[in-house]
């Protein structure tokens, strides 16, 4: 059952911070998980959740740390010496401690890796610090488990033994040669059930999928969900093992894609949080509205420029809502497909197979949708020449809004620009000016005016 914080347990754990019960709230906390931990402290405020986090063991307040609201962390980290944060570094795997490093300044930064007790713990995390951090070296931890194709299977055993007292989980045995550069990996069931003196040259598996350091994070998620891995070796400019990404970091990274693409496409320009300032919300929403006033009044000249012919035929005007968002919808859906087929590889670029089915799909949904305004039209306003100019500025509309929903995110794609800005205000704002244009110049072609 998932775990949900409760006003019960906030008003308990409060007591016991003004009383100093600090064995209670061990007692009553120790056996959560950490996840839940951080839940709990995001609760409080600043004061009570440091006290709370440093009442509890280095053991569990270092995965509590990557779990918290960064304001909360940050808070946090500041009101703790540079020992006391290498205490709680020294208990997380490199790549976690590294992230929680390069959140601090440059002289707290020295300060705690001069205090870690590990040297070797120290170097692989400074190693990782000079890594871009939406690149695959940024990502990695150095935690792994690797053997010498030399060895034979009982060296290798023993060795692994000493690996793995490192390692969290083992997700793989990777095999590297004298040069340390990655050739493969070693199957576990393969490796219990051949003669101890078996040289794992002749066993290990040489398929195998990798990255660079410097590919992007994004391109390491799609690697590893096209091909469902657990974990992915890294691999640098000489093909030499010097880490591997595992699930969790991963996770993390396509929430955070999705998070992003969701909010581009919403017209909101950059990475904002519901608990952010005023300030910065307003920052992040107000470019695109104002984008969005601006192509608005152009559509409103439009109309002003059309202003005779709905005069003349007055129901013209009534429908134009309608043809705003029956075409902004129908942009948004094409544009949405695209961007989806972008981001999991099944679309890559400019497809006529595709973009023929689009167009195919708009037609028939244009088709259907002019019909039962043709119908309403001709009930409503007996009007049939003016109906018939409706429907059919209707289903020209639709058709080039589905034009530019699928073809605008794929230009943006290959000018390497983020191909979500196109699945929101864009395509509606857009659409408007265009759409109207479109709408009053096939009317008045039909209706010969």
């Amino acid at each position: 059952m998932e775990f949900k914080v409760s006003k019960e347990l906030i008003q308990q754990l409060e007591e016991h911070i003004v009383n100093k019960n600090d064995k209670e709230l061990e007692v009553l906390l120790n056996d959560m998980h950490h996840a839940d931990i951080a839940e709990i402290l995001d609760e409080l405020d600043f004061d009570e959740a440091t006290y709370i986090f440093k009442v509890l063991d280095s053991d569990k307040t270092a995965e509590i740390l990557l779990e918290l609201e960064d304001d909360l962390r940050e808070n946090i980290l500041s009101r703790l010496s540079p020992k006391e944060i290498a205490e709680e570094l020294d208990e997380l795997e490199t790549n976690d401690a590294a992230d929680i490093i390069a959140e601090l300044s440059q002289q707290i930064k020295a300060e705690v890796i001069s205090e870690l007790i590990d040297v070797e713990h120290a170097k692989d995390i400074v190693d990782l610090l000079r890594y871009d951090e939406n690149s695959a070296g940024g990502l990695m931890g150095k935690e792994l488990v690797k053997v010498n194709e030399n060895w034979n299977v009982l060296t290798c055993v023993k060795e692994m033994r000493i690996q793995a007292e490192n390692v969290s989980r083992v997700h793989s045995i990777y095999v590297v040669d004298d040069e340390n550069r990655l050739k493969g990996r070693l199957s576990l069931k393969d490796l219990l059930t051949t003669s101890t003196k078996t040289q794992i040259g002749d066993i290990y598996i040489r398929k195998l999928n990798f990255v660079n350091v410097d590919t992007e994070d994004v391109e390491v998620a799609r690697i590893m969900q096209k091909y469902d891995l657990e974990a992915i070796p890294v691999v640098d400019e000489l093909g030499r093992l010097v880490g591997r990404i595992t699930i969790d970091d991963i996770v993390d990274v396509i929430k955070d894609e999705a998070d992003k693409d969701y909010q581009l496409a919403a017209g909101i320009t950059q990475d904002v949080e519901s608990n952010d300032s005023v300030l910065e919300l307003t920052k992040a929403r107000l470019p695109w509205l104002l984008i969005g006033m601006v192509i608005e009044i152009v559509a409103s000249f439009v109309l002003k420029g059309n202003e005779a012919t709905f005069q003349k035929y007055s129901t013209l005007i009534i429908f134009v809502p309608l043809l705003s968002a029956t075409a902004g919808n129908i942009g948004v859906q094409a544009s949405a497909i695209v961007v989806q087929g972008l981001a999991n590889g099944t679309l890559k670029e400019f497809s006529r197979g595709y973009f023929s089915k689009e167009i195919s799909v708009s037609m028939i949904s244009g088709s259907i949708i002019s019909l039962l305004l043709l119908g309403y039209h001709s009930i409503m306003y007996q009007q049939y020449l003016v109906g018939m100019a409706i429907s059919i500025s209707m289903i020209v509309v639709i058709l080039f809004a589905a034009t530019l929903g699928t073809l605008v995110p794929l230009f943006l794609h290959k000018n390497k620009i983020d191909p979500a800005i196109a699945t929101g205000p864009f395509i509606t704002t857009t659409n408007d000016v265009f759409g109207i244009m479109l709408y009053f110049g096939v009317a008045k072609l039909i209706l010969g005016f």
